[in-house]
């Protein structure tokens, strides 16, 4: 298992992808070839996911500079990046754009949120009972767990069985994240609450929601827009957490805004 598993193709400006909890960057594969078309992308596999060996330690300070210091193996620290997180890797994206604001150029945040879990100021999440149920399944059996959930983001789209054809091959090849893994990262989505930094964020950055999104609900990626100095929101109609799976054409236009 590599320290921190990267992979690089594509000519270009360079944007680096980072997946969400639990997963791996082969979620990625049905439209890295097509933003490959127009950048050098540079898929990463987050700490203890995938083929990247665990962090130190499970917070999002770690999981930033982990990434950063990798992704230099793949363009050299003078060249300003733009970065694609979702869901968990927004919120990676979010604090390494506070911590590297030279590096980073451009962020694009999918179904991403300052706050997972629902508190008395803030209803725009899940319970943390939902969030400890999904967690749960991902521990007892993670590949039905993972397939069940993609064929769940692409259900009533157009190629649906192309999409699940074409993930077939990188779900089956990556390691399952451990179940200390699995743990440590759901207690980081528990704790974090990044609603009172993201004001400083200065990047350029489109916040890209699903309208049915049941994980990371519309109104918290329309809140971070807002909050966000120098951002753009869009809402994919009928699309779940992942709508670059269930609607890769309208998200690929969405990831152009601001360019």
């Amino acid at each position: 298992m590599n320290p921190i598993h990267v992979e690089s193709f594509g000519a270009g400006p360079p944007l680096v992808l980072l997946h969400g909890w639990a997963m791996h960057s082969g979620l990625f594969a049905p439209i890295a070839p097509r933003l490959a078309e127009r950048f050098r992308v540079i898929l990463v596999d987050l700490p203890g996911h995938g083929r990247s060996a665990p962090p130190s330690s499970y917070t999002l300070e770690a999981l930033a500079a982990a990434v950063g210091s990798a992704t230099e193996r793949a363009a050299p620290p003078s060249e300003p990046l733009s970065v694609l997180g979702w869901s968990l890797g927004g919120s990676v994206a979010l604090h390494w754009a506070l911590t590297a604001p030279a590096r980073l150029e451009r962020l694009i945040l999918v179904a991403t949120t300052p706050c997972f879990v629902a508190r008395a100021d803030w209803p725009h999440a899940i319970s943390a009972t939902t969030l400890r149920r999904f967690g749960d399944e991902l521990a007892v059996s993670y590949r039905l767990t993972l397939q069940r959930f993609v064929a769940l983001q692409v259900k009533g789209s157009d190629h649906a069985r192309e999409v699940l054809a074409a993930l077939h091959g990188p779900l089956s090849a990556a390691e399952e994240p451990s179940r200390d893994t699995l743990r440590k990262t759901l207690l980081l989505l528990k704790r974090t609450d990044l609603r009172s930094v993201v004001g400083a964020v200065r990047q350029r950055a489109v916040v890209i929601a699903g309208e049915r999104d049941t994980l990371v609900p519309p109104a918290a990626c329309r809140w971070l827009a807002d909050a966000l100095p120098h951002a753009s929101f869009r809402s994919i109609a009928a699309a779940g957490h992942a709508p670059f799976l269930s609607h890769p054409q309208t998200f690929l236009s969405a990831v152009s805004d601001g360019n």
